[in-house]
């Protein structure tokens, strides 16, 4: 019995880091242009999941050497390129979006990332009427 128990916390600690999985996840980003009186949707990939995090109620020093904090970010990031069709002659219809190739769960980097959850007031769709300026 006790060589059960010891085998199936060994499993559920071996596999939490599997079963929290950060990993790419598909992703739609509308992008509009008011200039071009156009909005397009763009698929590109990003880093999603839940990554393993102990915080301590003990203060000082001897507290923050139990803290773990980590965050699913990309560890490979390139961006890609699109044209936004209809836009008139002066205005540049390129425009650049990233799309992560690798995850993994590490601690966020606040110099290159964007650390805290802020919820998304913004439209998740193109609106309905766009009007060149």
């Amino acid at each position: 019995m006790k060589m059960r128990m010891l085998f199936y916390i060994l499993l559920f600690v071996m596999g939490g880091d599997v079963l929290l999985a950060c990993s790419l996840k598909n992703y739609t980003l509308y992008v509009e242009r008011h200039e071009c009186g156009h909005c397009m949707a763009i698929n590109t990939t990003m880093c999603s999941g839940m990554c393993f995090t102990q915080d301590t109620n003990v203060r000082g020093f001897v507290g923050k050497r139990f803290l773990i904090q980590k965050g699913c970010m990309h560890r490979s990031l390139v961006y890609h390129s699109a044209k936004m069709p209809g836009c008139p002659v002066h205005i540049d219809p390129l425009f650049f979006y990233p799309v992560a190739r690798r995850c993994r769960c590490t601690k966020c980097n606040t110099t290159k990332n964007e650390c805290i959850y802020k919820p998304n007031h913004a439209p998740s769709k193109c609106s309905e009427h766009l009007r060149a300026v």
